[in-house]
């Protein structure tokens, strides 16, 4: 394709020619080319998505993009590049763009962050920013801000704040309420993270919103449900690992970290390892250099032949059904979906009554929760439900029905249309209509 002199382009071939750009995968440095909007008074709400790490989208965002696009918005991602970013543009038929972001704290690489995001929003001229995880979280809403953007929606998925002591929490509370006053809604992803935003008095409780039950993307029940052949590749995951037939394993699915209570979950199994000598206990992550184990305690994992850590799993599904019992003690969360898709599996959770957890687990219905730092409280529990077969599976059952009926992703996805759409209608900007989405992907 020629390209066209810009004095010579009509009105007409400018849209085209911006829409054509912008549905390829591209970096900031190509950024899509302005439309005035008196061009397209039929457009479709444009909604800009923003995630640190794309690889998060594979479950915060899984199905909801596409959803969204169908329904008549134009949807673009933005997040750090990589392969997963690829993927989630083939997966959700959506626009990406990449813009790198740094998870940790980095002050010069954040505000190269900021200026990019900004100059993206600035060319695309969304009607509402969604920006979830911490960093993007924080840099997205001040984007947003900065490039006028009409409709301005922070997705809080936890509170780092809650783990965090001296100038390092005083900073994270900084940034949280920096992220809140930018934003016009603020979405809990948890009744009780709603309590704890409202108690550190990081924004307002007009602001603070939690859909339907709680969660920003719902659990794919049918994805986790321990089927004949989800069975047969959860025996296969045991025998390559050398666990013996009949063995009883306590599961972990998660970054192998500090405030994921790793160090609480050895402690357990130290104690009951002594008193079950067939028990084993199944680690599915990696370690991370933020927050890390102590070097000892990396040495314990490995040495210990009947402790067995996978690494980072792309696809967790199988590995659920080769546990007997989900062991979460961690420390802070938003809604944690581990709990939830062992659920899913039909798996009661043991684990510590922390934020997000608490929703996620219903104590004494779906699971068994202890205060934070109960090491002795947890072991009695994970004790009590290896012991007890029948409690094991009562509570397995009611965590499955649970996640089937509470937290199915088509009712936190239309409970995020009625959100978009009434803040839509309230500034009088334009209304999603489904054919909308079809004209746009003809048109892309």
């Amino acid at each position: 394709m020629f390209p066209l002199r810009t004095e010579q382009r009509s009105h007409r071939q400018t849209f085209a020619i911006s829409v054509s750009r912008e549905a390829r995968t591209r970096s900031f440095n190509a950024p899509a080319q302005r439309v005035p909007p008196m061009l397209q008074p039929h457009r479709p709400p444009r909604i800009a998505c923003l995630a640190t790490d794309p690889l998060t989208t594979r479950v915060l965002m899984a199905g909801q993009l596409n959803f969204l696009q169908q329904q008549g918005f134009d949807v673009t991602l933005i997040a750090s590049p990589g392969a997963d970013l690829d993927r989630a543009a083939a997966r959700e038929g959506v626009r990406v763009i990449s813009v790198p972001m740094s998870r940790e704290i980095a002050p010069l690489q954040d505000w190269l962050s900021l200026r990019q995001l900004t100059r993206v929003l600035q060319d695309l001229k969304p009607d509402i920013v969604n920006a979830g995880t911490p960093k993007a979280g924080l840099l997205g809403m001040l984007a947003a801000t900065w490039a006028r953007v009409p409709i301005r929606i922070y997705t809080l998925r936890g509170l780092r704040l809650e783990t965090s002591t001296g100038p390092k929490r005083l900073l994270l509370t900084t940034t949280e309420r920096v992220a809140a006053r930018c934003a016009h809604k603020v979405i809990c992803v948890s009744p009780s993270l709603r309590v704890a935003f409202e108690k550190y008095r990081l924004g307002t409780s007009q602001q603070a919103v939690v859909l339907g039950g709680g969660s920003s993307n719902g659990v794919d029940a049918a994805r986790f449900a321990p089927t004949p052949a989800r069975l047969s590749e959860a025996s296969a995951i045991r025998q390559s690992m050398g666990i013996p037939e009949g063995a009883q394993v306590i599961g972990f699915v998660g970054r192998l970290t500090r405030d994921k209570g790793v160090t609480e979950l050895l402690s357990v199994f130290e104690t009951l390892a002594k008193e079950m000598p067939h028990l084993h206990l199944m680690l599915v992550g990696g370690f991370e250099d933020g927050d890390p184990l102590c070097a000892r305690l990396r040495d314990e994992i490995w040495s210990n032949p009947r402790v067995h850590i996978t690494g980072f799993v792309n696809e967790t599904a199988a590995y659920y059904s080769a546990f007997d019992l989900l062991v979460f003690p961690s420390h802070r969360e938003g809604l944690p979906n581990v709990p939830l898709e062992a659920a899913a599996s039909g798996h009661p959770t043991a684990g510590f009554a922390a934020t997000g957890t608490v929703d996620a687990v219903l104590n004494g219905q779906t699971g068994t929760l202890v205060s934070v730092g109960d090491v002795k409280g947890l072991t009695d529990s994970v004790r009590r439900y290896l012991q007890d077969p029948l409690l094991l599976a009562r509570h397995g059952k009611q965590a499955q029905l649970r996640v089937q009926t509470e937290f199915r992703r088509e009712v936190i996805w239309q409970e995020l249309y009625d959100l978009y759409t009434g803040e839509l209608q309230a500034r009088g900007l334009p209304m999603p209509q489904p054919s909308s989405a079809e004209n746009a992907v003809a048109a892309a």
